[in-house]
């Protein structure tokens, strides 16, 4: 037969015992990380770990959905460069048969 050892849940208005204090925990506050450049004599401040996740995060995400999304741009660019060359095209096309007419024309 399993056995386990029961789960004990405090319940939710848990207080201090009366005459007790809390225990005091000292707290200080640790110097930001930095790095000397000895050159110069320069204390350069590092970033935090969470400025650093955060930036990892942005850049992995910006390089992975350019990477998937390029296949795409680049059909849409080829359909529009077609299709804009074809206007021109027509438009040049037009603009030398009336430059072709107004010669014939004059003469």
């Amino acid at each position: 037969m399993p056995s386990y050892v029961p789960l004990v849940v405090p319940p939710s208005d848990l207080r201090e015992p009366e005459g007790t204090e809390p225990e005091a925990t000292e707290t200080t506050e640790q110097p930001a990380p930095s790095i000397n450049i000895p050159m110069i004599n320069i204390d350069v401040p590092l970033p935090t770990t969470e400025v650093v996740v955060a930036a990892s995060y942005a850049a992995v995400s910006a390089v992975a959905v350019t990477t998937f999304a390029q296949p795409f741009f680049d059909t849409i660019k080829k359909k529009l460069q077609k299709f804009i060359q074809g206007k021109v095209d027509k438009w040049k096309k037009k603009k030398s048969l009336k430059d072709n007419q107004g010669a014939s024309q004059k003469k």
